[in-house]
């Protein structure tokens, strides 16, 4: 009976808690709190540089599939390869950025409604 009432207790405070602290925010309100703050223009630069990256990735994978003789394929496919790895590995750096902020949302939040104890 007494394990029954902790339980009970329990989940009611765990439920205002939940309350409390309000629901997650969505992806793009989290990619876009990225930008803001005072380095949020390294993330800007950086995701300009991802975004020049992969274009120019893709216009040199494009001359490399059309090139006729293999050296011309290779001046066109090695950049390309380059290129889109690297912008792909600048796209993947940016989201430890995003867990960041979001784990300190959260302690902010917690300790905002005085939960941390």
């Amino acid at each position: 009976m007494r394990d029954a009432q902790i339980d009970a207790a329990i989940a009611a405070e765990e439920r205002e808690l939940l309350r409390q602290i309000g629901e997650e925010p969505g992806y793009l309100t989290q990619v876009g709190s990225m930008f803001r703050g005072s380095i949020g223009w390294t993330s800007a630069v950086v995701l300009v540089t991802q975004t020049l990256m992969f274009f120019a990735g893709v216009y040199a994978a494009w001359r490399f599939f059309g090139a006729t003789e293999p050296l011309q394929a290779l001046r066109w496919g090695l950049p390309s390869m380059t290129l889109l790895l690297m912008a792909t590995i600048f796209k993947a750096a940016m989201l430890p950025v995003m867990h960041v902020n979001r784990v300190l949302r959260a302690v902010n939040r917690l300790g905002a409604t005085g939960a941390t104890r």
